[in-house]
């Protein structure tokens, strides 16, 4: 009996151990298990054979176009604006040369302040309203796992923040694989397809797989982001920076790996650290199109997590900054330095491949820089981040350089968009803008100063679900339908956005919005219901211990 009750008493406090372990443990067993579910195998590196156009240089006068796109980069990032990340201890000389060899508007937004939505507004010129892309697909178990992982971290600090909320849609919606923008929707590469362009697409796509990817979308040649890795974790070349207080971090590092396709093809390995790898395969890419008009779409990664640098660049930042810097910032410059390399690299190739002058260079940015890499001032002096309608999370870097057409040193201080970037690459090489609705407008009529460029109600929109937001004129007006709250705003007056005056001007407040009923009038559904809404601190990163008082914003995708 006593030798009974001893084994009964001991697989008791076995279960009661075991239990507490799998309870405390809970999230990153169910992690582990969620994400190593569907992963397809990853072959090795290909040697990429890019089409080769020919011998001799074609008589026409179309430019090419180079567009780069930087992902999660804050505006203070950039040393152009007077800061720089660090104050200002780790610049941006690459990024500097382009905007100031071109124009610089200097109040320019993304689309959106989450990335495919941005990027398909970049790709179409055209608002939510019109396709129904309006969310960011998120890779399988995302939304669940973040939702859970976020609050399992909430209640172990006795965080005073909300908890996130997950309401798993119902009905039918296409899984991760079968989101992305309408492929009846008429893209750039598209439309400069038909005008005898080359096109290629290399990098992050994010608006979709099959009949939605970049080489089904007007893209001739696409070297496709698959994974999420910059290099495999375990390589003797990075240098990694895993974020113990972010959700979304926890996530990315365990359901991660490093691939890249072509095509649609197979995933296999990438040649080298993500962003050089990608602007080694450009300069190919450009010396290979050198004798005919060729659009070349270069959509880094950099800087969005998870945070990897080269050790390289790691030891060069490290040098810059000192002891007293944390690792994560200087992972997150060493990223910097990289993405800058890269705009450098293409400008000298342009050059010395004599197409610097009838050649386009775009840079800009998906969305403002996170708060959730706990990294300070990366959207200084804005307030807000990627998450947030605040100006931090929308204001965006936007820098053309054309020297047959474009004047050294030119500054446009007119409110600019990413919706204004198709139709001014479709007048810039003379091509007829898709007989559809487009929003955008041309920013070339802004530098001629040709008096063209108008918009109705003087107005841009940014929206995600119950965030609608307007900036008509100087006016920016902030509605979040979940706390029916209001953020108004005089930018002429306060650019950094102190002062709420939603209470003390009810007659603009009115205003602006009639204004955003006017634009949700006649809007087509949404193609899929947001799933996750996310209480973000406006004024902290999510590193700093949150307080009662904590300004918050919800953001649904």
């Amino acid at each position: 009996m006593k030798l009974r009750w001893k084994l009964l008493t001991g697989l008791g406090l076995a279960a009661i151990i075991g239990g507490t372990y799998v309870y405390q443990n809970r999230v990153d067993i169910i992690l582990k298990r969620v994400t190593s579910q569907g992963k397809p195998e990853v072959g090795p590196t290909i040697n990429i054979d890019w089409a080769q156009g020919p011998d001799t240089t074609a008589e026409n006068s179309l430019p090419n176009i180079v567009f780069i796109l930087a992902d999660d980069l804050g505006i203070n990032d950039i040393s152009t604006f007077g800061g720089g990340l660090a104050s200002g201890k780790i610049s941006t000389p690459n990024i500097d040369r382009l905007a100031s060899e071109g124009a610089i508007f200097t109040q320019a937004y993304a689309g959106n302040a989450t990335c495919a939505p941005s990027r398909a507004m970049l790709m179409t010129g055209r608002y939510p309203t019109r396709t129904g892309y309006e969310y960011t697909p998120t890779p399988p178990g995302m939304g669940r796992m973040v939702t859970m992982i976020a609050n399992d971290l909430k209640s172990k600090s006795d965080s005073p923040l909300p908890r996130n909320v997950y309401t798993k849609p119902e009905g039918d919606v296409p899984d991760f694989y079968g989101q992305g923008l309408p492929s009846e929707e008429i893209t750039i590469a598209e439309t400069l397809k038909d005008k005898g362009y080359h096109t290629v697409h290399i990098g992050k796509w994010h608006l979709g797989y099959g009949d939605r990817a970049a080489h089904n979308q007007g893209f001739e040649e696409s070297l496709h982001m698959d994974d999420m890795y910059y290099l495999p974790k375990d390589d003797e070349n990075v240098v990694n920076a895993e974020l113990d207080f972010d959700p979304i971090d926890k996530f990315l590092w365990a359901r991660g790996d490093f691939a890249n396709s072509f095509n649609g093809g197979e995933p296999f390995r990438p040649g080298d650290y993500l962003t050089d790898y990608w602007t080694d395969e450009s300069l190919k890419v450009i010396e290979a199109n050198k004798n005919r008009p060729f659009f070349l779409y270069l959509a880094h990664w950099g800087v969005h997590t998870p945070l990897q640098s080269t050790k390289a660049d790691y030891d060069a930042v490290d040098a810059a900054l000192g002891e007293t810097a944390t690792h994560r910032l200087k992972v997150y410059g060493g990223m910097l330095r990289a993405l800058d390399r890269s705009v450098g690299r293409v400008m000298d190739k342009l050059e010395e491949e004599g197409l610097a002058d009838n050649t386009i260079i775009v840079f800009s940015s998906d969305n403002g820089g996170a708060g959730y890499i706990g990294v300070d001032n990366i959207n200084a002096p804005y307030r807000g981040w990627k998450l947030t309608m605040f100006e931090g999370g929308i204001r965006a870097p936007m820098f053309v350089k054309w020297p047959a057409r474009i004047a050294a040193g030119t500054e446009i201080d007119t409110p600019v968009a990413h919706i204004d970037v198709m139709p001014t690459l479709m007048a810039a090489a003379g091509a007829d803008l898709p007989d559809v609705e487009i929003d955008g407008r041309n920013m070339l009529s802004l530098i001629a100063d040709d008096g063209g460029f108008t918009r109705e109600d003087d107005a841009l929109y940014w929206q995600s679900g119950y965030l609608q937001v307007v900036r008509a004129g100087d006016w920016k007006l902030q509605h979040e339908g979940r706390r029916d709250k209001n953020w108004l705003y005089n930018l002429a007056d306060d650019p950094t956005e102190k002062n709420n005056l939603a209470d003390t001007n009810p007659e603009k407040l009115a205003q602006l919005i009639a204004l955003l009923k006017k634009h949700q009038a006649g809007r087509i559904p949404t193609l899929y219901p947001y799933s996750m809404e996310v209480p973000i601190q406006i004024d902290k990163t999510l590193a700093d211990k949150a307080a009662e008082d904590d300004v918050v914003a919800w953001w649904p995708n």
